[in-house]
């Protein structure tokens, strides 16, 4: 599986997504206070960490007793210059067909 496949697939859980929004919102923190305002246990939120940074998302570092987890933001860019370069494909495609299709006259 490629990188960008794991990004894609990690960021299909609306929990992750989630995640990644507070990460990137209000700075590294732990699991436990990620745990907080989520409806999953602390437990989930750490195996939905471990597939976010399975994906490069995030990275984690042990401060004291505690683990800190902080967003990483290029795999990010990633997946939003993919999803461009697509959306710029697409609309060469529909410009061909439309000009096709202007040219093509019905027979009436």
């Amino acid at each position: 599986m490629s990188n960008l496949d794991l990004v894609f697939a990690a960021l299909a859980d609306p929990t992750r997504r989630t995640v990644v929004r507070r990460l990137v919102a209000d700075g590294p923190t732990s699991a436990t206070v990620l745990a907080r305002d989520l409806p999953v246990t602390r437990q989930a939120v750490v195996k939905h960490l471990q597939a976010l940074a399975d994906a490069g998302l995030v990275s984690s570092a042990r401060d004291g007793r505690e683990v800190r987890y902080a967003a990483q933001t290029a795999p990010l860019a990633d997946a939003v210059a993919w999803i461009a370069a697509t959306g710029v494909q697409w609309d060469t495609r529909l410009d061909r067909l439309a000009k096709h299709v202007s040219r093509v006259k019905p027979d009436r």
